[in-house]
């Protein structure tokens, strides 16, 4: 189970693309920029609406009103600029492509805005995936167990024979953890510079420095699990952990 950003991709930075977002709204870069850091949970999770009702709720907050063109074009800049912020690292499909040649299903959960659902069925990755989680259309973020579970379930598979991957914004690795997933870190050197928000510092355990290594531990496991105390919980097998209500009914056939 992988994150997206910083995991599957490089490092994301906003690049000059968003100016046009701005632009087309009539407020500075910087007021825009300083909008988005403060709002993502609330816009990661669909909270404010869809992408053209949430670019209004920044134009409010930033106090400015574009017409109905000017946000349109807004939505379309938005669109262009998360777009191309977003680069696969070179190992990423083919980590994947041998994870299948080994049999195993492979889910992704990622923290997100509208944008991501669009453009992610076009990527190379797509094909390679068999479950997405998109905190978005879930309507929660990371660290909450919602995600990882709703992917486990989609998988078919329980949380103590999964094993997650991420760079560690938004706690996800504490989440992964909590919620009965092995998890590690990807310690990319080049995450430095990675637009995050929430990160797991105080994260102690597994850690990687490339994508390529998921290969490595999969084929000579060292991460312990937390599956004989999750097993202990919930007092039976990952069906049970459904029926018995641990993870919430609205999240049991998400729309992942």
């Amino acid at each position: 189970m992988f994150d997206f950003f910083g995991t599957l991709t490089c490092p994301v930075q906003r690049g000059w693309r968003h100016t046009a977002v701005a632009d087309a709204l009539g407020c500075s870069r910087d007021t825009l920029v300083d909008i988005l850091d403060q709002s993502f949970y609330q816009r990661a999770t669909g909270a404010i609406g869809d992408t053209e009702a949430t670019l209004r709720w920044v134009a409010d907050r930033a106090g400015v009103r574009p017409s109905a063109g000017a946000l349109r074009a807004a939505v379309a800049a938005r669109f262009a600029a998360i777009h191309a912020d977003t680069r696969l690292r070179s190992d990423a499909v083919p980590v994947l492509r041998a994870l299948r040649q080994r049999g195993l299903r492979i889910g992704l959960v990622s923290d997100c805005t509208h944008e991501l659902p669009v453009f992610l069925p076009r990527l190379p990755v797509a094909p390679l995936l068999d479950a997405q989680v998109l905190s978005v259309r879930l309507g929660a973020c990371k660290p909450d167990p919602a995600l990882y579970l709703a992917a486990c379930a989609r998988l078919a598979v329980p949380p103590w024979e999964c094993l997650y991957v991420g760079d560690g914004g938004s706690q996800e690795l504490t989440g992964a953890a909590r919620a009965g997933l092995a998890a590690v870190r990807l310690a990319a050197p080049d995450l430095g510079g990675h637009l995050v928000f929430n990160s797991d510092t105080g994260w102690d355990g597994p850690m990687l420095t490339s994508l390529s290594e998921v290969i490595e531990l999969v084929d000579h496991p060292r991460i312990p699990t937390a599956g004989p105390l999750l097993r202990r919980i919930v007092g039976g097998p990952w069906p049970t952990f459904l029926d018995r209500g641990l993870l919430a009914p609205e999240h049991r056939y998400a729309r992942v």
